[in-house]
């Protein structure tokens, strides 16, 4: 089977964000059984060395330049109302990488979307299986970000959202298969196309990356991952720093807490002035640190889709404390402590830090949960058997 795979978030290397850990993980597998052609963009910080270790896990990598984005935001929003396509899918569009698959898509049986903002690269009159592997929904996402009031700008979404509702009813139309990560996502795309086979595939975690702690090390110490340019791991790193932590430091008063992850913005940074506050940036091992911490606090208010930050906890066998956002599409009852309330934060926080039995069961259970459900060999067999169904027609 000839598989076209299109992302314009390089995927390599897979330590830089939940997009490109799905993807690369994914090709990683489609590639041993299937012919995979990769179409990917680079960004000024894309090297050389990526690009050639990328392609020896691809049957063919075909790399184009990424565009630079507009700076009119005005006109980038009238081109989203006059053309129903958000800037954020309309920056990554190369009229390059469009007349190459228009010339070359008779040769391939399945054509793959990883993530949802390459869907513009595919026209409905194309004829092979069509497959969009929705990361999180754009529309979903923007609707999280108003009821929690965790938006950037509230004018801003309240106008985007019933455009984001309309393109991705549009765009699902197009696809005969839809892949999602969590049941939430499921019924969201299942009502913009009924007749759409839609399949749940959660994320996996690299073991390798993130081993099983040897022992608990105690104390009163936090850690909150994650990619730290991200909208939603700003919020909830805010929240953690200046909500919850100074309620705990009123009982605890030893305690600390490290804020760890790539790309940290300017009020990231700012959070690292506070004396118990450790922003570290990008770091070789996330277990490492992982392993260093009495409890991993996962305090999402919004962001849709399964979250890599808590299968990577779970597996490095730290305790977790997570808001019900952190936890979506996860079974967590005896492998994690519920919150949502700074209350709730406070009092399940408490009880690790006074319990180290409870922090042993819901490591070893999380553990294990993780090793049973969440690989990407299980994750890759599953997204295989949808395009080998899908393409049987014409293998």
């Amino acid at each position: 089977m000839n598989i076209l795979m299109l992302s314009t978030t390089f995927p390599y290397p897979p330590t830089k964000g939940g997009t490109q850990v799905r993807t690369f993980h994914l090709l990683k597998y489609l590639n041993q059984a299937h012919h995979v052609t990769v179409l990917t963009q680079r960004s000024a910080e894309v090297s050389d060395a990526e690009i050639e270790a990328l392609r020896e896990f691809t049957g063919e990598l075909v790399v184009f330049e990424k565009a630079p984005q507009a700076s009119n935001k005005i006109q980038r929003f009238a081109d989203f109302l006059i053309e129903g396509t958000p800037p954020s899918v309309r920056s990554n569009y190369s009229p390059e990488m469009q007349d190459w698959i228009d010339r070359r898509i008779e040769k391939f049986n399945v054509i793959t979307c990883e993530h949802s903002v390459n869907e513009i690269y595919v026209r409905p009159e194309f004829q092979q299986k069509k497959i969009v592997n929705v990361h999180s929904s754009l529309y979903g996402s923007c609707r999280n970000q108003l009821q929690t009031g965790t938006s950037e700008n509230q004018l801003r979404d309240r106008i985007n959202l019933p455009l984001l509702k309309r393109y991705e009813k549009r765009y699902c139309q197009k696809f005969t298969n839809i892949v999602v990560t969590t049941n939430d996502d499921r019924i969201q795309l299942q009502a913009f196309n009924p007749t759409a086979e839609i399949d749940v595939i959660p994320n996996g975690v690299d073991f390798t990356a993130f081993p099983d702690r040897s022992k608990d090390p105690g104390g009163h110490h936090l850690i909150f991952i994650g990619a730290m340019d991200n909208l939603a791991n700003i919020d909830a790193a805010k929240f953690l720093s200046l909500e919850i932590l100074p309620q705990l430091q009123a009982k605890y008063p030893d305690i600390t807490l490290s804020i760890v992850g790539a790309r940290p913005t300017a009020e990231i940074q700012q959070l690292g002035e506070h004396e118990n506050i450790t922003v570290t940036g990008r770091v070789e091992s996330i277990a490492d640190y992982l392993h260093q911490a009495t409890v991993c606090v996962i305090p999402m208010r919004t962001g849709y889709g399964i979250k890599n930050k808590t299968l990577e906890a779970m597996a490095a066998g730290t305790p977790i404390v997570s808001s019900d956002r952190g936890l979506e599409g996860l079974k967590y009852k005896d492998r994690a402590l519920r919150a949502n309330s700074i209350d709730e934060y406070v009092a399940a926080i408490s009880r690790l830090f006074e319990n180290a039995e409870l922090r042993a069961q819901l490591s070893e259970k999380a553990r294990s949960h993780i090793e049973a459900e969440y690989t990407w060999e299980r994750a890759g067999r599953q997204y295989l058997q949808v395009l080998e169904r899908s393409a049987q027609v014409e293998i």
